[in-house]
């Protein structure tokens, strides 16, 4: 077998290999990518951000929420960030008939300090616990069924709905991650990262089992599959252009 032939078969066999570990990650809902980047950095408390000297990359930021103008959902349920998905199945795959985001400003702080943060800059999802309500379309209220219908027309006839809703309450502990920087006056701020802050209402440990997926087994066979691929791919496309240099 010519070598180049053998260098492209490389590459065919890692395209395919990240293309099963691809499939893998979205069917377990893992991501890897934001559970690497949330555990990552080290974590800094608000106090020493505050005074202290600041790191010069984005960072894990624990603190406590203070709110002086929460949203107030009833039952003394009072919240910074509301997030939630309507949708419907339709065509083979789930579709968006309402995305609803509602959030307020608030202090992160600690018995040392405190710096403002805007939850409206997050990358989304909200690293939660989400609650999901699954049930059938003739069950939405009027507003959605409007629209679940308008979908129908579109894509053929819906045969489930489901609502996924994420919050972040004032009781909450929250790390995110952040980069911290001092303004002109020297007085600190947490701007967010490409993409926005990861915000995670949950404990690293607790936050890490979420972004594994439903899988874990399968989340770290898909990564290890993954990693794989890129070295197949980078190993055949350069051994296929040192061929055709070298004829």
């Amino acid at each position: 077998m010519p070598p180049s032939t053998l260098f492209a078969l490389l590459v065919v066999a890692g395209s395919g290999v990240a293309a099963i570990s691809l499939l893998v990650l979205r069917r377990t809902d893992a991501q890897p990518g934001r559970a690497r980047r949330l555990a990552g950095p080290p974590e800094f408390k608000v106090g020493h951000l505050v005074d202290g000297e600041l790191p010069d990359r984005a960072v894990r930021v624990a603190g406590r929420i203070r709110c002086r103008d929460p949203l107030e959902m009833g039952d003394g349920e009072r919240l910074v960030a509301f997030h939630r998905d309507v949708e419907v199945h339709a065509g083979g795959r789930w579709r968006s008939i309402e995305r609803l985001r509602e959030t307020r400003s608030f202090d992160l702080w600690d018995h040392d300090g405190s710096i403002a943060l805007d939850p409206a800059r997050t990358e989304e999802p909200l690293i939660v616990i989400p609650s999901v309500w699954r049930g059938r379309v003739d069950e939405l209220e009027e507003a959605h069924a409007a629209a679940a219908a308008r979908v129908g027309a579109r894509h053929g006839p819906p045969d489930a709905a489901r609502a996924i809703t994420r919050t972040i309450n004032v009781t909450d502990r929250l790390l995110v991650l952040a980069r911290p920087e001092r303004d002109g006056s020297g007085r600190t701020r947490l701007e967010p990262p490409a993409g926005g802050y990861l915000i995670s209402a949950l404990e690293l440990d607790d936050a890490m089992r979420l972004l594994g997926g439903r899988n874990r087994r399968a989340t770290a066979g898909a990564v290890v599959g993954l990693a794989i691929a890129i070295a197949l791919v980078a190993i055949g496309g350069i051994g296929a252009l040192m061929s055709a240099l070298l004829g």
